[in-house]
């Protein structure tokens, strides 16, 4: 007889063991370093920017948006595979009990973004609110949860939903009544909280009514959307680890792509410096995780009051990015139609250590002139000198050894 309990565990087991093998090679020495400076700077600058609060600080604007999106993100974790099309759709009646340990796994490792989340939020809510207890943001937190289950309920009975319009009209709806919920809840106003609570719970009444009126499971937009979620964490892993698994996308970027591939030269010495060019502007890992990682780090920058610990968030930032472009020298390493290039082996070394190299240089200059915009010139001078010695030191002596030994 057909257990889709032990299915289930089956599959969760297999999930678990997949994420953690990644998990390990994401969260090495390095990254570990960079996560604790990361932290405890932050939390540093936070206590002192709460000892400056303003009193009329928006302190239930700012969490009540933020809790109330986080209340309302509930990606549901099937684990569903492409072949259950044709071997588990037979089974639908079957299914309960997988459907349920599904709901149950999501919203237990979706719970831990709101806990910290709160737990982030603690200090500036202690701060705006000095005479409440530490029990009523307790319950409030245990409120929010509850509000977190409602909301994943709602989120599975939509899925049962063909019209894709109706599912954006309910999300959207519920979202704005989170992040009014939540709003009024940390204001302390009961009385508004309870109109929109009620309000929320009408619309996932509703949710529940329709999902009631369908034929079935839609199985094709369950399995859509978890190799979706799969894929983005692959994407993320691809960085650190090879993931033979991932099906990398290619975006066109065509004004990108002929503003630099046009200054390579058409020589054959040139061929990987074309083709690793053209996949970091055209894949969908590359551009946008250096493009974040700029952006973050000059928001540190220009945020942070102290010079020099600029300057260190400067190096920590051209690091991250120096290090996890390294990946790009693993891009194609299932095209084996590359080994028939007529080419010299080093120059596909060659090639992706000047562009990590040119990267990490051109973020040393968009650090150091954030630092001249600031008239930080001493900062400016150090960043400049020091990112540069640092690019050229860390490649030479650490990125091209290891990726020549590949």
């Amino acid at each position: 007889m057909f257990d889709s309990h032990a299915l289930y565990k089956k599959r969760l087991s297999s999930h678990v063991k997949n994420l953690s093998r990644y998990l390990k090679y994401m969260f090495n020495g390095h990254i570990a370093f960079a996560m604790f400076f990361f932290i405890a700077a932050t939390a540093y600058y936070y206590q002192q920017w709460l000892e400056q609060l303003p009193e009329n600080f928006p302190t239930g604007i700012i969490m009540g948006i933020v809790l109330g999106l986080l209340i309302s993100y509930n990606p549901i974790r099937t684990l569903l595979q492409e072949p259950d099309l044709v071997f588990l759709i037979a089974a639908e009646q079957q299914m309960g009990s997988y459907f349920r340990n599904s709901l149950i796994y999501s919203f237990a490792i979706q719970t831990y973004l709101i806990v910290l989340a709160a737990a982030a939020f603690s200090p500036l809510y202690f701060a705006s609110f000095s005479g409440r207890a530490g029990s009523i943001y307790l319950v409030t937190l245990l409120l929010f949860l509850v509000f977190k289950g409602m909301n994943m309920l709602a989120n599975w009975n939509m899925l049962k939903v063909r019209e894709k319009s109706l599912r954006t009209i309910d999300l959207t709806a519920r979202t704005l009544l989170n992040i009014v919920t939540a709003y009024f809840v940390i204001e302390g106003q009961a009385l508004y909280a309870v109109i929109t609570i009620v309000l929320l719970l009408l619309v996932i009444v509703y949710d529940f009514i329709v999902a009631a009126k369908q034929p079935g499971i839609i199985w094709e937009l369950l399995i859509e959307k978890d190799q979706i979620r799969l894929q983005s964490f692959y994407r993320i892993a691809n960085l650190f680890a090879d993931v033979p698994h991932l099906k990398n996308k290619v975006k066109r970027r065509e004004w990108l792509t002929k503003t630099f591939i046009s200054r390579i030269p058409f020589e054959r010495s040139a061929a990987y410096d074309y083709l690793y060019q053209i996949s970091f502007l055209r894949s969908g890992d590359y551009l946008g995780m250096y493009l974040r990682l700029v952006v973050i780090g000059g928001i540190f920058i220009w945020v942070i009051p102290n010079v020099w610990i600029k300057l260190l968030f400067a190096i920590l930032f051209i690091y991250l990015s120096v290090f996890q472009m390294m990946a790009l020298y693993h891009h194609h390493r299932t095209q084996m139609w590359l080994d028939l290039y007529p080419l010299k082996p080093g120059l596909k070394l060659d090639a992706v250590i000047k562009i990590i190299r040119k990267l990490g240089y051109m973020q040393a200059f968009a650090f150091t002139f954030l630092f001249i915009f600031q008239l930080e010139w001493l900062g400016s001078i150090i960043v400049l000198i020091g990112g540069l010695a640092f690019v050229w030191a860390y490649v030479t002596f650490y990125v091209q050894p290891k990726l020549d030994k590949v």
